[in-house]
């Protein structure tokens, strides 16, 4: 099989890329424009473990760049963007021409040039907005919310909402993945993910937040928590989340023209009060935390219920957080 991975240096992508790049019957371009900071090293961990990777250095809007690949391809999975809220609002046209121009002229090479490849996008949760409507309590015992009208998570019935920049761009790109199934045929799904996380993954303080805690009490250094701390994410290890691209592959009949919240699910729903707790343990000792103002468009509760998914494809997350933490921790303190 063909496969080019949009964004595939980034942390998702270089566990994708190494994922299907363990077959050799899968050759892989990686699309990628090094802006991050640390992927350098991910490329070089591609390159000198898989012959059957080529990384392509290229804004994914430059399509000649790697249309050839692009004209051969199988499956395309779509990981390139910004992908922080803060980000989005200090800088809101790169956010728009990364994302939005990124991901249209991206959907359109597929319409033009190879219609018929299988094309995943990885959306966000961030496109239902702060779920304002949502009635919550605040648990001061076990340090979380809970949400009393969706016990059991999120649904994809939930209202859109576009909040930030950054919700508005992927929002966008969400809807018009999704509308050019109906359109023009295309077999393209869409996956609305929570909190992804494992190795690979750098964790800074406006992305990635699991892997920026693990890494601040790696180094003993100070955590800085935006709001109460009560703030409840679903938490996915990356590897569940790349065999739900791979279900989606290969049972694209089943899924095309829709999205699918995907996330930890109710089992791996903590908050970040919570994860640091765990951190406490697992490290044996604390470190400092501070408390700042909340941030737009952060949500207070977000767990998938993961329902569309499961049904459709039998879908549903196997690593809990103790194991992922472990696998986690033991990368950064190898490569951080």
């Amino acid at each position: 099989m063909n496969i080019l991975i949009t964004g595939g240096v980034g942390f998702i992508g270089t566990n994708t890329a190494a994922y299907f790049g363990k077959s050799q019957k899968n050759k892989i371009t990686i699309v990628d424009d090094f802006s991050r900071n640390g992927v350098e090293k991910n490329a070089a961990h591609l390159s000198k473990n898989f012959k059957n990777i080529k990384i392509v250095r290229s804004d994914v809007r430059n399509i000649g760049n790697f249309l050839s690949d692009l004209k051969k391809s199988d499956l395309i999975i779509h990981l390139a963007g910004q992908t922080a809220v803060t980000t989005s609002i200090k800088k809101p046209l790169l956010d728009f021409r990364s994302n939005l121009e990124g991901g249209f002229m991206l959907l359109e090479a597929v319409r033009k040039n190879n219609p018929s490849a299988v094309t995943i996008y990885s959306s966000t949760n961030k496109v239902y907005g702060d779920l304002s409507r949502h009635k919550l309590k605040k648990n001061k015992q076990i340090k979380r919310y809970e949400n009393l009208i969706f016990p059991r998570g999120v649904t994809e019935s939930e209202k859109l909402d576009f909040i930030s920049p950054y919700g508005c761009s992927k929002g966008a790109v969400d809807l018009y993945f999704i509308d050019y199934y109906r359109i023009f045929s295309l077999n393209t799904v869409v996956f609305r993910q929570s909190c992804i996380y494992g190795p690979h993954q750098i964790g800074v303080e406006d992305q990635g937040w699991v892997a920026h805690f693990a890494k601040q009490f790696l180094f003993k250094k100070p955590i800085t928590i935006f709001g109460d701390g009560y703030q409840v994410r679903d938490l996915l290890y990356v590897d569940d989340l790349i065999k739900g691209y791979e279900k989606a592959a290969k049972n694209i009949g089943k899924v095309k023209g829709q999205a699918f919240n995907l996330g930890g699910g109710i089992k791996n729903a903590y908050s970040l009060l919570n994860v640091i707790e765990v951190l406490e343990r697992k490290f044996g000792y604390s470190v400092k935390v501070d408390f700042s103002l909340s941030r737009a468009g952060d949500q207070k509760y977000f767990v998938s219920a993961n329902d569309r998914i499961r049904k459709s494809l039998g879908w549903a997350p196997v690593t809990d957080l103790e194991r992922g933490l472990d696998k986690l921790i033991a990368w950064q303190k190898i490569n951080l």
